[in-house]
């Protein structure tokens, strides 16, 4: 079993900071619903894709819950940390957020300091298979969170 070497980004800093402040520690206590809550945040499950819109959460009800937590962490990057509208900026600017976003999700829904806890495995995808249920994720985005950990060679 190896373990995730210590060193963090400012983001993953940023993210701890964020669940710590609400005493998060621990997987299981991840809920979308109480997270937004806690921050005044309005969350709605609507028929429609996911998005942030006018200081509000928008969450596709057609999707699973895992797929709702992880729009919701894509989501709550652009309502945290982004400003403006990205239909009317420029278009390399709006690609920026969305891929700030992007990483924001993977990192937000599955937190490095929650990672470090577990024992890991000999692959990556036992890992993924392992992390899944835990962090409340699909299978994909467990692997796809994986790839974001270049230190972590299994």
């Amino acid at each position: 079993m190896k373990t995730i070497v210590p060193h963090n980004t400012h983001l993953e800093d940023w993210i701890e900071a964020f669940y710590k402040e609400m005493k998060i520690s621990n997987p299981h206590e991840l809920d979308l619903l109480d997270i937004s809550h806690r921050i005044g945040l309005k969350v709605e499950f609507l028929n429609i894709g996911s998005r942030y819109y006018d200081g509000m959460i928008i969450l596709d009800n057609r999707l699973s819950p895992q797929e709702q937590w992880q729009d919701f962490g894509h989501e709550l990057c652009h309502a945290l940390r982004h400003e403006g509208n990205q239909l009317t900026m420029s278009p390399l600017f709006a690609e920026l957020q969305e891929m700030q976003a992007k990483v924001f999700a993977y990192k937000f829904c599955v937190p490095d300091f929650m990672l470090k806890k577990l024992a890991f495995p000999e692959t990556k995808k036992e890992l993924a298979r392992m992390i899944a249920p835990v962090f409340k994720v699909t299978y994909e985005f467990a692997l796809k969170r994986l790839s974001c950990i270049p230190r972590v060679t299994l």
